[in-house]
């Protein structure tokens, strides 16, 4: 019911189709493929309870669930198809708790976008492509492309003309609103002087908003006869490294990495960003000796920022962009050959009080199955048991 879901094409149902759906449900998903494509997606069967949608229903969103523009709220038919305009769309399920239906089917594809121009937002810079071929058809020049900050120049291939555009350099602009941060630059491309045809000046404005750790791409073209937008989702670049102290000065580099029973274990968040103004928080770790399923089988360490295991704790960092926290080897470890951890990270400004990450300890009662746009996922691992007679390289 809900979830991430990066694969280029695939099916979405109801829990338990064609079977009854079951009352009370709220799904959650999110379908995002590669940069510069875009999603369809095809209902081929729809059999809710009906009465206008009011009870039971699914609701189509452009971009991540409830925050982007709803494409349809549906609750019967088939063959109805809805198209992105980004490369993330989401799909909320929702019942209640009377009368319950088959529920639904459906296909989803990625189809590419306009080619002409690309823009990814990686964690450090801007990564923006605008075609050579583009530029002629328009009458512009690739030489006469540059940004706001002449000195920052693009490189030329053959194809392309390429901008890799830092966060906090080359003229870009940060903006900051209740629930975005919003960082833009324009690419000018001047008209040649010479041409017959008078043309205005092609403006490129780029922009990456960030709603927690979500990266919203936007390009679009102004002053020129046909606009062009650019949307693109991506996701933060996180890791997490095991560490052999308290210090955080020698990190654990093996593979799987042996310990012993009840061994305190000192963990690393660290989150790949140029802007120096973000912060992390570890809303939940799970333990689970599958690193594919943490439902199943799983053991909580902390959950929605509340604390499950007595000896998880948290440690001083003296960067935002680490978080750093330990816990100890539990009996668990002694049933399974391998035990992974899953951990899930808030990404917000820094001092913003009003963000997950200065929240604490929240019991979810509402948004549960949206809280996937908010949160960075990472798994770690995997930990084994130490045989009796393995000699510890790494003692904590």
């Amino acid at each position: 019911c809900g979830g991430l879901i990066s694969n280029s094409s695939g099916m979405l149902q109801s829990p338990y189709y064609p079977g009854s759906y079951p009352n009370n449900a709220d799904c959650v998903w999110e379908i995002q493929v590669e940069n510069n494509f875009r999603v369809m997606l095809t209902f081929r069967d729809v059999v809710l309870q009906s009465s206008r949608c009011q009870y039971d229903y699914i609701e189509i969103y452009d971009g991540p669930p409830y925050s982007s523009p709803l494409l349809g709220r549906i609750c019967a038919g088939s063959f109805l198809t809805y198209t992105s305009s980004s490369n993330l769309m989401s799909v909320c399920f929702h019942s209640d708790s009377r009368y319950t239906y088959r529920g639904f089917l459906a296909h989803y594809s990625s189809i590419p976008a306009d080619h002409n121009i690309a823009l990814m937002c990686l964690p450090d810079y801007m990564h923006a492509v605008v075609s050579r071929d583009y530029l002629q058809s328009q009458g512009y020049s690739a030489e006469r492309v540059t940004l706001n900050d002449t000195r920052c120049e693009p490189t030329l291939t053959s194809h392309e003309v390429v901008f890799n555009i830092p966060y906090d350099g080359c003229g870009t602009i940060r903006e900051e609103s209740n629930d975005t941060i919003n960082y833009s630059n324009v690419i000018k491309v001047i008209s040649s002087g010479y041409t017959i045809k008078r043309k205005k000046d092609l403006h490129l404005h780029i922009s990456c908003k960030m709603l927690q750790n979500t990266w919203m791409q936007i390009m679009y073209v102004a002053e020129d006869i046909a606009d062009v937008n650019e949307n693109q989702f991506g996701r933060y670049a996180v890791n997490i490294t095991f560490y052999d102290s308290s210090s955080f000065l020698r990190p654990v580099h093996d593979f799987p990495y042996y310990i012993d029973l009840n061994q305190n274990l000192y963990l690393q968040a660290y989150l790949h960003s140029s802007d120096p103004n973000l912060m992390m928080f570890v809303d939940t770790c799970v333990a689970s000796p599958d690193p594919h399923d943490f439902n199943t089988l799983s053991y909580d360490i902390i959950k929605n920022g509340c604390v499950r295991d007595s000896s998880y704790a948290t440690y001083y960092s003296p960067y935002s962009h680490f978080a750093r926290f330990k816990f100890n080897a539990f009996e668990f470890i002694n049933r399974h050959t391998s035990v992974y951890l899953r951990c899930e990270l808030a990404v917000c400004r820094l001092g913003d009080y009003s963000s997950r990450c200065y929240q604490g300890c929240l019991s979810r009662s509402k948004r549960d199955a949206g809280s996937a746009q908010e949160k960075v996922d990472v798994v770690a691992g995997p930990l084994q048991l130490r045989e009796g007679g393995v000699q510890s390289r790494n003692t904590g």
